[in-house]
């Protein structure tokens, strides 16, 4: 067969529609960005694999208008508790953290955060191509040279001309290893077991728990719909078959609780676990994100959530860029993406060799600890921050501008610092928007310039940014507690509760980014210009007609 003639250049070719892949595809047709999405897979994942989906996670969800489905099939985790020789050392509750409109995890088998994405990327105009594989990728001067064939056909290729393509094809991503990108890291010298079914016995109903044994840990976490996940570590002994029931149940037997005992399992599975971070995340016009990053031990649920944040994060970059912002805008996502994943990959790996400590007298350390630690309350105030995944210090990116000189962010809303999540406020809805606090106003994922001020200067300046901006970027004018609303003309007007208020304190406009991270601020003192604002901003340019 011979091969066929290039193809009309898509603007994006994702490859992969697992999780990341999915989330970046819909971020790019949410932002009017055409892409193309290829899978070697035959249809959604079956394999219930990752299970955890945290706040960071959650939000982008929301940002993407799946997050009520998701949630409506999922189980929400009240605790972790940890047990050494029986006996339990430590725990954290889960449920109390601020900021967010998901203060804790919620369990979910990865099939169907997958669907929710799928059914979304349909509804947005765009489809997968099933069963389709990528044979290799080559940067061209203007673009990436790639070869596509139906998965398990050497013979139909097919040679497509894309100008960027993200690779989020997995752990053996076809697309990183045909560039050459290192995969630097370790592979853990035990070997992972894991079965879905039904246990019995004294099992957690709304709590993760981790069995601390000198041979290895047991990990049980309960499933939305009944059933549990049963996680152990072992020596490698060569086999590489799904473990069997007989293995299963002696595994349980020593090291979990009396009286637990496995019923039924409807999924097993035995791998290896790796801890890599690829060495770049940017080659040229190829975005690489997901397992095709970072490879991670499952501790803490973190693979999931930080792919779908690569998705999301590429995602309205790269949307940006293609409508006229600044391609300096993309030396970000490595930049700000892969610290992140390997600040994950050593979090994960730090918590795995804790659970596999096996001398005596560095277990009752490790137990010491962990008893002092949750006596005390800092592990819950270190850990779960930190799993969760929503506060970024990313002060030093090249997509944030530094404050002006005398900045005072405690005058604006939500306590404004460039490259840091802005705070929320509770917001009187005046004109144009229904939300009742600043985070509700951010949760559709759209750049938002806000302006604070009472006077007819502050009006007329978000007047000035609304007619500069293009209409899916939302401007929002913030008076005082006891301003009146000035006439909205063509953008959103809310009172909030701090200055300034009444003419008192100093007006400014704030910058915040899709992930709800502020880019910049201002002060409209008499030399504001709004073209000066908006020059370097990582800001659209062309307009485009959401669906």
């Amino acid at each position: 067969m011979s091969a066929p003639g290039p193809q009309p250049q898509p603007q994006v070719l994702v490859v992969g529609a697992g999780p990341t892949g999915l989330a970046a595809a819909c971020t790019l047709l949410q932002n009017g960005v055409s892409c193309r999405v290829v899978e070697r897979r035959a249809g959604v994942a079956e394999e219930p694999k990752a299970l955890i989906l945290w706040s960071g996670a959650l939000e982008v969800l929301r940002r993407l208008g799946v997050h009520e489905r998701v949630i409506g099939q999922s189980l929400p985790l009240a605790s972790a508790s940890y047990f050494s020789g029986g006996r339990r050392i430590g725990g954290v509750r889960f449920g109390g953290l601020e900021g967010t409109a998901f203060p804790g995890p919620v369990c979910l088998p990865q099939p169907g955060t997958e669907q929710a994405l799928y059914d979304r990327l349909l509804e947005l105009g765009g489809s997968v191509e099933w069963s389709t594989q990528v044979h290799s990728a080559e940067p061209t001067g203007e673009g990436v040279r790639v070869v596509l064939g139906p998965s398990g056909d050497p013979d139909g290729r097919e040679e497509v001309s894309a100008a960027w393509v993200v690779a989020a094809d997995g752990s053996r991503s076809a697309v990183r290893e045909s560039l050459g990108v290192a995969f630097e890291g370790d592979t853990y010298d035990r070997v992972f077991l894991l079965s879905d079914g039904v246990v019995s016995g004294p099992v957690p109903e709304k709590e993760a728990q981790y069995h601390l044994t000198p041979d290895g840990v047991l990990v049980i976490v309960p499933l939305p719909g009944g059933g549990h996940r049963v996680f152990f570590d072992v020596a490698p002994d060569g086999d590489t078959e799904p473990p069997g029931d007989e293995l299963l149940a002696r595994l349980l037997a020593e090291r979990g609780p009396a009286g637990m005992r496995i019923e039924s399992v409807w999924w097993r599975s035995r791998f290896r676990v790796h801890a890599r971070v690829a060495r770049e995340f940017r080659r040229g016009r190829v975005l690489i994100a997901g397992d095709a990053a970072h490879l991670h031990s499952p501790a803490g649920g973190q693979g999931l959530n930080t792919g779908i944040q690569d998705g999301f994060d590429l995602g309205w970059k790269l949307a940006s860029v293609l409508r006229g912002a600044p391609e300096g805008l993309l030396d970000s996502y490595p930049l700000e993406r892969r610290p992140t994943a390997q600040a994950v990959v050593r979090s994960a790996d730090q918590q795995t060799r804790t659970w596999m400590v096996r001398a005596p007298l560095a277990r009752l350390v490790r137990d010491t600890l962990m008893r002092t630690l949750s006596s005390s309350g800092l592990l819950e105030k270190r850990l779960v921050p930190q799993l969760a995944q929503i506060s970024p210090d990313l002060r030093e990116s090249p997509a944030v501008t530094a404050p002006p000189p005398g900045w005072r962010e405690r005058e604006a809303v939500g306590n404004a610092v460039p490259g840091r999540r802005i705070g929320d406020a509770p917001l009187v809805p005046a004109a144009g928007t229904k939300a009742e606090s600043l985070h509700e106003y951010l949760a559709s994922g759209r750049q938002a310039l806000l302006v604070g001020g009472s006077s007819r200067r502050a009006a007329d300046a978000a007047a000035e940014l609304r007619r500069a901006v293009p209409e899916d970027v939302d401007v929002l004018l913030l008076t005082g507690r006891d301003g009146a609303a000035p006439d909205p003309a063509a953008h959103d007007v809310a009172r909030w509760g701090g200055p300034p208020g009444g003419g008192a304190g100093r007006e400014w406009v704030v910058h915040v980014r899709p992930d709800a991270v502020v880019a910049s601020v201002a002060v409209l003192d008499p030399g504001w210009r709004a073209e000066v604002f908006l020059g370097s901003a990582p800001l659209p340019r062309v307009q485009h007609s959401p669906k």
